[in-house]
């Protein structure tokens, strides 16, 4: 099985979200000195809290939950003889990285061309620590929520709804773009609504749905997260 056919499979995303959960675990402990709770990524708290309403362990729920999932689909997938390769992981970071330039550019020079500017981010007070470990969450649980739950779900029902595969990729990636840009305004913690900012989350969530779509699950994460991790240390300009 070659490089980009065993990527995509559910055995790489899992390998692949073991360090981005590591990292972000570990990282954000530091980040609140120790308690589970605090500062973190707003998709791992509304997991937490949905897995928390069926009565699972409110801290260490989403882990679990995670790991578990993982490992049985790890272990499922083995009857495929899918070739687990420490090359091939790397690839997935090197093709992630090239990929998160990429989008940066395009996303950014669409909505400067399309409105005559680039959206600013909102300025925040936490440390550049801080900032990287929600950056690396990001691209793990934003992911999970966004493009495995929600785009995938809706793929695969519209898959079932029609005959058209095209179709069914098509709707899923632009729905889910919409819903992903939507959400980062709705709540107490929402960001002031604007043009720029909605429109350069859509197009850089309509990116991440082909990623995902056409890549597989791990591309998808470590692109999101090398991404953040780019522009809080402004490596992306």
């Amino acid at each position: 099985m070659d490089y980009f056919k065993a990527t995509r499979t559910a055995t790489y995303g899992f390998l692949s979200a073991i360090p981005l959960f590591l990292i972000y675990e570990v990282s954000i402990l530091l980040v609140n000195h120790g308690s589970p709770a605090g500062v973190r990524v707003g998709a791992d708290v509304w997991m937490k809290q949905i897995l928390t309403a069926i009565g699972a362990p409110g801290m260490i729920a989403v882990g679990v939950a995670v790991l578990a999932i993982g490992v049985a689909v790890f272990v499922k997938d083995r009857g495929r003889k899918i070739p687990v390769r420490a090359s091939y992981l790397a690839g997935v970071v090197a093709e992630s990285t090239l990929y998160a330039v990429v989008v940066a550019i395009l996303v950014s020079s669409t909505v400067s061309v399309l409105l005559a500017m680039v959206p600013q981010s909102n300025p925040t007070q936490i440390g550049l620590f801080a900032k990287l470990s929600l950056s690396v969450g990001a691209g793990l649980y934003e992911e999970l929520v966004f493009r495995v739950i929600l785009v995938g779900g809706m793929f695969w029902l519209l898959q079932r709804l029609s005959d058209s595969r095209r179709a069914a990729y098509i709707v899923a990636a632009v729905t889910g773009a919409l819903l992903f840009s939507a959400v980062h305004y709705i709540g107490v913690f929402g960001d002031p609504f604007t043009i720029g900012s909605f429109l350069f989350r859509f197009l850089f969530g309509l990116a991440m749905n082909v990623i995902f779509l056409v890549r597989g699950f791990g591309v998808a994460a470590w692109t999101h997260a090398l991404y953040d991790v780019m522009v809080v240390t402004h490596l992306l300009g």
